[in-house]
């Protein structure tokens, strides 16, 4: 079942050869860095006060108070409900719809979402509202001097936490188990809002800071002085703070994305993952992890040396060169299970408790429609999405090399490249079973 794994499945249809796939996508990287170098010789995208504004009235709407507490009531209400389908609805995974919601419809879903919206779940979150009702009654926040100084390093252990329940632990699927992720997610991130104030949905919330990632590449910007903006998304991306932690809530999106990848490999089903254990899922998981950082580290540390920075620099810099890689990596492997497996959340939706002869909208009889998307046009989708993400990725480190440095050099942009080209390739091996 695609559920239980996740992902899109080890897919093998790819309707051109692999190793042209390989090569042709190294050689995109490479051919693209080479054209920056010899076009791109002057900061191109803009800064942070670029961008169109957007009309007042638009900005009013979408900064009002009653439009966020009227969509963050929606969306507790859509809480609550999939956590009581998952205790009171039926216990058959295929048939309860808080799996398919939280793994597929919330999860994946979130991308296009920010994508097209921005950092929606910010303003969606319904766990700013319990915060807000909360708080009336615990105003003091103890805590709330130390939370500038944590940056986003909260958020990515949050997502850790969560990738690491979605990916290794053995009963992730059951309903029951769901529901109380779903439960234990609520009353810690409230908790810990409750004493370093709301400013720690921002920083420690995992969804919502992967939220806000990924609208990193939305054409929907923020000046310094709070006006919203339309702009050029690689700006967007370019104008993104260098907040410590960014680049681990990054390496852990991508490390944890290359092991979805990896259980779905002959090599891991017949080797080490065929335990199917949670040791073996969780040394894999953090290993994936663990290569990803060192490959990042290596390649940022090694330019900034080249380029004559100071040690330590250059990862914080450029983490958000890698924002669009991960978010390549994320649309070709879930780009078919939204397609697909998301078909069964608005079936299940019709009656979420399973009530014989309820059908709310009419579609609880509907089957999940397989003809919706073919395999060319997922491999397709795959194999664009891995290399438009690095083409973008080479791009943004270029605009960053001559933004921190007057004269950026080919020699010194080199093994951060080298590093993006060996993230193409290993991507794309790992989603076609290479």
């Amino acid at each position: 079942m695609t559920l239980l794994a996740h992902g899109v499945g080890s897919r093998t249809d790819l309707p051109i050869p692999l190793g042209l796939a390989l090569y042709g996508a190294g050689a995109a990287i490479l051919i693209s860095f080479a054209a920056l170098l010899l076009f791109w010789r002057t900061p191109k995208l803009g800064g942070p006060a670029s961008g169109r504004p957007v009309p007042d009235a638009v900005q009013r709407f979408v900064d009002g108070t009653g439009t966020r507490r009227a969509l963050q009531a929606v969306a507790l209400a859509l809480l609550v409900l999939v956590v009581a389908a998952a205790l009171a609805g039926p216990p058959e995974t295929a048939r309860n719809l808080a799996p398919w919601a939280l793994y597929v419809t919330f999860w994946v879903g979130l991308v296009p979402a920010s994508l097209l919206l921005g950092p929606v779940w910010r303003a969606v979150n319904p766990l700013r509202l319990l915060h807000a009702l909360l708080s009336r009654l615990l105003p003091s926040t103890p805590g709330a001097g130390r939370l500038p100084a944590l940056g986003l390093w909260p958020a990515a252990g949050s997502l850790l936490v969560f990738l690491w329940f979605e990916l290794v632990f053995p009963g992730r699927a059951e309903p029951g188990t769901v529901a109380g992720f779903l439960i234990a997610y609520a009353v810690v991130h409230t908790g810990l809002a409750l004493w370093f104030g709301a400013g720690w949905f921002a920083q420690g919330d995992g969804f919502e800071v992967y939220s806000a990632v990924v609208a990193r590449l939305s054409p929907w910007g923020r000046r310094a002085d709070g006006r919203l903006v339309l702009r050029n998304p690689l700006t967007n991306a370019t104008a993104t703070p260098e907040t410590p932690g960014l680049a681990a809530v990054v390496v852990v999106l991508l490390g944890s994305t290359a092991f979805d990848g990896l259980t779905r490999t002959v090599w891991w089903q017949t080797g080490p993952g065929a335990a199917d254990d949670s040791f073996s899922g969780t040394a894999g998981l953090v290993l994936s992890i663990a290569l990803v950082a060192v490959l990042y580290l290596l390649g940022t540390r090694l330019s900034g040396r080249l380029a004559g920075q100071p040690l330590g620099v250059q990862p914080q810099r450029y983490a958000a060169t890698v924002v669009p890689i991960a978010l390549g990596y994320t649309v070709a492997h879930y780009f078919s299970l939204l397609l697909l497996d998301g078909q069964t959340t608005w079936i299940l939706a019709s009656n979420p408790f399973g009530v014989p002869g309820v059908d709310l909208f009419g579609t609880y009889g509907n089957v999940v429609d397989l003809t919706a998307v073919s395999p060319d046009t997922i491999a397709y989708v795959q194999v664009g999405g891995v290399v438009a993400g690095h083409v973008a990725g080479v791009t943004l480190a270029h605009e960053r090399a001559l933004l921190s440095e007057r004269h950026a050099r080919a020699s010194d942009q080199l093994p951060l490249v080298i590093v993006m080209v060996l993230f193409t390739v290993g991507g794309l091996g790992l989603l076609f079973g290479f």
